[in-house]
């Protein structure tokens, strides 16, 4: 029986698309639904053209009840996957799908990760301490910012003239790479 996949993103949403594309054709699992915190966010757009349900939530759903776990349990859901999700995920959803919210973060964690840390800040960050290499980190979340257990980690190099925009390239080359073939390897 195929898993059911939850997708939580805040913005654009390639990545959700990403997975979206990577799963259409799978016998493990499909992405059956894609729950933002952004009304306008571009994700919405691109769930409605694969037909995949969508589901908006407000702070007060999603860390004042269960609700938005409600949500995902009617939904059948085996897997959170947070594709560009900025907010913290709440401790009683944390307690509901135990080792079952996956995240993708721009950086080697332990290094560059935590509150503030995201996009160009973590990109930023990383030139300015004149790391040799990047990359990103797909983990599972729990009740802390990027501190859950790493699942895999994807490395590039940074070159001596690189920016935080052509390391962000890098890493967005990453995240298209290899996060639906991790996500994928969780339920084999």
């Amino acid at each position: 029986m195929k898993k059911n996949i939850a997708i939580f993103a805040s913005g654009e949403g390639t990545n959700a698309q990403s997975i979206i594309d990577y799963f259409k054709q799978s016998t493990l699992a499909d992405v059956k639904l894609i729950v933002s915190n952004n009304p306008k966010a571009n994700v919405l757009n691109r769930a409605k053209q694969f037909g995949v349900d969508t589901f908006i939530i407000n702070r007060n759903s999603f860390y004042e009840s269960d609700y938005v776990i409600k949500k995902l349990k009617n939904n059948n859901i085996d897997l959170i996957v947070l594709a560009g999700f900025l907010w913290m995920i709440p401790e009683n959803l944390v307690n509901a799908f135990p080792d079952q919210v996956v995240n993708i973060h721009p950086a080697l964690l332990p290094k560059y990760g935590g509150k503030g840390m995201y996009g160009m800040n973590v990109h930023k960050a990383v030139i300015e301490n004149k790391e040799k290499e990047s990359g990103v980190s797909i983990h599972y979340i729990n009740e802390h910012y990027d501190e859950g257990k790493i699942i895999s980690q994807h490395r590039c190099h940074i070159s001596e003239n690189e920016t935080p925009e052509t390391l962000a390239e890098k890493i967005h080359l990453l995240e298209q790479a290899f996060f639906a073939k991790t996500i994928e390897k969780l339920f084999l």
